[in-house]
Formats: structure tokens, sequence, C-alpha cells
């Protein structure tokens, strides 16, 4: 980890010193710390008691900067990294790379931006903001089912050898296009292309979202030749309530035919300093054969202490056919610096 620690170091200093070096640029460090303890446990696993990180949000350190370059043209980049401040070790698991988050330099005007290197894909931009729980990998059944371990689709949050497209927003509507290159990797059976379209305009908001893998970490499992994956999600905000709803479907394609079917309802309201969050989420997997069905309720309480720290508590129900039940509790806190 010393290593690790210095390559930060040496990233942070060099982006100050470049901060003075051009005109009309800005750089900043930032980032969040996300730590508690919890009782863990999903359907059909054992127990788990343990401090945790990153619970609610993945803890991780980004640094970002812009030049301007005239004509309203600007150049971009920007660089994250995960890691868990409860075992003092990068990356989000064992194994995992340096700067996993994003990693990415490219151009920005007024008709968008474009950017090259690894970017989030925009059907987990969809997921996150659609529902109460937003990106937490631990409680919200949205992520629980689509992206974490044993979840419906392969690949990940974010993709590597890739090149994106932001759009400007139009009367609160923007497009997001993300496409990679395999690179003749093992395994491999092409190029992923991605998508989405955000609209957020008063109290509604809503998202549809597309994705098409045929290149994973590691390379796609065997009988597999791509997976193909769409989603629609909306929220209405009432003020004294807001609520999310969403329903997607991925396909896997191949020899294994498979289909899962994914929805979830939710919601958030405000109460003193913070906010009550619930969220159901049903992922229904489909072959010829079998049918399996996993279904997940969770509900928590977010309180405010600041505009940047935070601290939260949250129950979890896990169910899953022919497994035995799950139950998790735990609590944290969390800051954004």
């Amino acid at each position: 980890m010393s290593r690790s620690l210095r390559a930060v170091a040496f990233a942070a200093a060099t982006l100050c010193a470049s901060a003075g070096a051009f005109a009309q640029s800005t750089v900043s460090i930032y980032g969040l710390m996300d730590a508690g303890v919890r009782s863990y446990q999903t359907a059909g696993t054992e127990k788990n008691k343990e401090v945790s990180s990153g619970d609610m949000t993945t803890s991780f350190i980004g640094f970002k900067g812009a030049e301007d370059l005239g004509g309203g043209l600007s150049a971009i980049f920007a660089f994250e990294h995960f890691f868990r401040p409860d075992v003092g070790q990068a990356g989000r698991f064992n194994g995992d790379g340096f700067w996993t988050r994003s990693a990415y330099v490219g151009l920005k005007s007024e008709y968008g931006a474009v950017t090259f290197g690894r970017n989030t894909t925009p059907f987990f931009v969809s997921t996150l903001v659609f529902n109460a729980f937003g990106d937490s990998f631990s409680y919200s059944p949205s992520i629980l089912h689509y992206f974490q371990s044993g979840g419906a689709l392969v690949g990940d949050s974010g993709w590597s050898n890739s090149v994106a497209y932001k759009s400007p927003s139009f009367g609160g509507a923007s497009v997001n296009l993300l496409a990679n290159l395999d690179e003749n990797g093992a395994g491999q059976k092409g190029n992923n292309f991605g998508g989405n379209v955000l609209y957020f305009s008063g109290m509604f908001s809503g998202t549809i979202a597309y994705q098409n893998v045929k290149n994973a970490t590691g390379g796609l499992a065997a009988g597999l030749d791509n997976q193909e994956s769409w989603q629609l999600g909306g929220a209405v905000d009432f003020k004294v309530v807001k609520v999310f709803g969403q329903y997607g479907e991925v396909k896997n394609e191949g020899v294994a035919e498979l289909k899962n079917k994914i929805f979830q309802i939710g919601a958030s309201a405000p109460i003193g300093n913070g906010k009550v969050m619930f969220a159901y989420g049903q992922a229904e997997a489909e072959t010829a054969a079998t049918e399996v069905t996993r279904k997940t309720t969770s509900v928590g309480y977010d309180y405010n202490l600041s505009k940047r720290t935070d601290v939260y508590a949250v129950y979890m129900n896990d169910k899953k056919t022919n497994l035995s039940s799950g139950n998790s509790y735990g609590a944290g806190i969390r800051l954004t610096y």
C-alpha cells in the first residue's frame, strides 16, 4: 500500500504544480470516505459481523482539471481511485485496478464533451440515479441485482479502452453514449456499446438506458456470446416524498440462454435533518428449465450532520429461491471532501 500512497502523493503534487503553470486552468482534488459497522448477510450466505467500507457509497479519491483553449473549447481530464478505509487497501477488492473509478482525458465545448480512457457506463448512472439508495453496493436492491457479485450484468460499472460522449442539456434532456474496443483480449467476442437519455424537469425525472456487452475483464464466460440489457427509470418529487421506479431486462445470448427481469420501487421522505429511505427490488432469472427469483427490501435513515457529513442506519432483507433468507443491519458515517 505504501507504493500506492506514494503514487497518489506524487500525482497530487504534480497537479498542484501544473495548476500554476497554465493560464485559465483549474485543478481540484476531491473524494468521499464511507465506513461503518454491520452484520451482513445476503440470501444463502453466512452472517458476517464486521467493520465495513463503502456501504452507502464506495470510498474514493479523485483529481480533475480543465484548461480553457479559447473559443468555448476546453481540455478536460479526471482520474479517480477506489479504496477501502476499513483495511487501508487500494481498490474495491483485492486485485482491483488503481484508477478503476475513472481515468480519462478529452475535449468539451457547447456541443458536448468527448473523453477517452476509462469511463463510467451510462447504464450504471441510470441505475443509481433512480433508486432511493443511490449507488450503494450493499443496500440498494437495484445495484445488488444488476452490478454486485452474482448480479445479472457481466462487465463492470466502468469500461476501459472506451470513448464517451456527453451532450449538453436540451430542455432538461441529455444524451450519453459509450463504446469500447475489445483490443483482441482472450475470450472477448467484440466491442461494447451503451447509452442513456436522462431527463430532469421540475418534479419529474426519467431515463432510458441500453447496453450490449461482448467483452469484459477476464473475458466472457464459456457459452456466452453477448449480453443485451435495457432499463426504464423514473422519479416524481412531491417534496414531502420522492417516489422511484425502475424496470429492466438483461438477456444472455449464446449456448446458455438466460433472461433476467428486474424491477424496483422505492421512496425517500425528508424527516428532521435527514431522510427516510425505502426500496423493494425483485429479479427473476429465467432459463428454458428453471426460474429463480430474488426479492430484496431495504429500509434506512440518513441524517445530515453538516453539508459534507452524514450518518446512516439501514436494515435489509434478502430472499432467493431455494436459499435461506438473509438479514442485514448496519450503520456508518460518510464524509464528502
